[in-house]
């Protein structure tokens, strides 16, 4: 054989792989490209500052736990003064893959997602004119926003701005799935190769699809058969008050999925083996056998990638021009 005819022969295989990623419904993730590094530094700076809330304690990390698949791994998050948040936190871990922001897209985007909690009294409990106060009284803070966006000026814009620039860069890259559809057959299981093809299947891949394995489309939780919950959350009626939009939520992502318990928009189930039998039962109108479900949760611990490892930030000292926190008390509701 030439050493012409084995570069062809290369060529040829790498190009019949790329075809193969390109027809199938999920695609790689790939790792962040930073280009501009001071910003996603501030950004991930305010993203563990807890001044953010009103007791001084509550940061966007405390709900976001990078330390946990992205999430605090409760039902419901536990918000200021120890209220009962409304609905599961999701992943932060490539939501920007996302079409919109919480489980209802209210927020068009991560930058418009970071102000809510900070001004909801169930999450940080604060105001948005207190948190810049409190971020600009600090000179180690102005100074950064100085380098950053040309003057010393802190505005929420640009602090959610700079959170948003900070959580576009954790994402999940080379997963054993990743691996597989990049042509490395045996970074999976069997047991995951049937389950992935069972996944496509039974038609899960129709909301199910995209790097992120979801969030690319909302769908009515309760297809085929209604979903009991105590949850009052009503998903994209609450936000288009629309009652065909009753139940119909953002299709999560199924990336790091086994990191991200309890599931679904009111936490209520705790492993995916229930996770998958429910879905089959209410979205497919289908019953799995015992052996389709563990292939199919094989198939999905296989979505597991490489976490963000992040170096905790050194944040600035409070002075005597910063807003105390209120973290108990009759000023703490």
């Amino acid at each position: 054989m030439t050493k012409l005819t084995s570069i062809a022969i290369v060529i040829a295989g790498l190009c019949a792989s790329a075809n193969t990623i390109a027809a199938e419904p999920i695609q790689v993730i790939t790792p962040a490209k930073i280009t501009e590094p001071e910003k996603v530094e501030l950004g991930k700076m305010l993203f563990f500052e807890p001044r953010l809330s009103k007791s001084g304690f509550i940061s966007c990390n405390s709900c976001h736990n990078l330390s946990t698949g992205g999430v605090d791994a409760l039902p419901t998050s536990i918000g200021h003064h120890w209220q009962e948040g409304p609905i599961n936190s999701p992943t932060v871990l490539n939501a920007d893959f996302m079409l919109a922001q919480f489980w209802d897209g209210r927020a068009k985007d991560l930058k418009e997602q970071a102000a809510g909690p900070i001004a909801n009294p169930k999450e940080m409990g604060f105001t948005h004119e207190l948190a810049t106060e409190t971020i600009a009284s600090m000179p180690a803070y102005r100074a950064h926003f100085a380098k950053v966006y040309g003057d010393e000026n802190v505005t929420l814009d640009r602090l959610t701005d700079a959170i948003a620039a900070f959580e576009k860069t954790l994402v999940t890259p080379n997963s054993p799935f990743d691996q597989y559809l990049s042509g490395k057959q045996d970074a999976i299981t069997a047991d995951a190769k049937a389950g992935y093809q069972l996944f496509k299947d039974k038609g899960c891949v129709s909301c199910h699809n995209g790097p992120a394995v979801g969030g690319t489309m909302f769908m009515k939780m309760g297809l085929i058969k209604p979903f009991h919950t105590n949850n009052p959350a009503e998903g994209r009626k609450d936000v288009t008050g629309k009652e065909a939009d009753k139940y119909v939520f953002k299709v999560p992502t199924l990336r790091n999925i086994e990191l991200t318990y309890p599931y679904f928009h009111d936490g209520s189930v705790w492993t995916l083996e229930e996770a998958v039998n429910t879905m089959a039962d209410i979205q497919l109108g289908q019953k799995l056998s015992d052996k389709e479900v563990k292939d199919m949760v094989a198939f999905l611990n296989s979505l597991t990638g490489e976490q963000p490892q992040i170096s905790l930030p050194i944040l600035p000292p409070s002075n005597k021009g910063t807003p105390r926190p209120v973290p108990f008390g009759q000023n703490a509701q």
